[in-house]
């Protein structure tokens, strides 16, 4: 059995999960230094496997409509995992700015897999300044 790398492909491929990976971190790193739930672990790994299935779908998925139901299978599993993050006790909650961080970086992710990196920098600006500094205004 051969195996026929396309480094081509390969490099391309690295290059897009690299970019998510870099845009996930300023959040990353600001929720890890303020104890913020999820960070340098979670955010970066939401990024990447949503930019991974992502490339995966464009390069194996005929068509607009099998694409899109791979998109939605990789939002409603963000969707589950940033819903772990949000806890209710008596009368408050919390973590849900956690989860809609969570749920953002994977369409950062999908938005790089498509090259759409004004998107992914637009989402990364927008959710670093509400994690950082709306937060103030409360």
């Amino acid at each position: 059995m051969e195996i026929d790398l396309q480094w081509n492909e390969i490099i391309d491929n690295l290059i897009h999960l690299g970019i998510a990976y870099l845009l996930a971190l300023p959040m990353a790193y600001d929720r890890e230094r303020s104890h913020d739930g999820a960070g340098l672990r979670t955010f970066p790994l939401v990024a990447v496997a949503s930019c991974g299935y992502a490339l995966i779908a464009m390069s194996v998925l005929d068509g607009a409509e099998a694409q899109s139901k791979m998109l939605q299978g990789i939002i409603t599993g963000i969707g589950f995992i940033g819903g772990g993050a949000i806890l209710k006790n008596n009368k408050s909650t919390s973590g849900t700015a956690t989860a809609a961080s969570i749920w953002n970086m994977g369409l950062i992710g999908i938005a790089v897999a498509y090259s759409r990196y004004e998107i992914a920098i637009l989402l990364a600006v927008i959710n670093f300044i509400t994690l950082r500094y709306v937060k103030k205004f409360k």
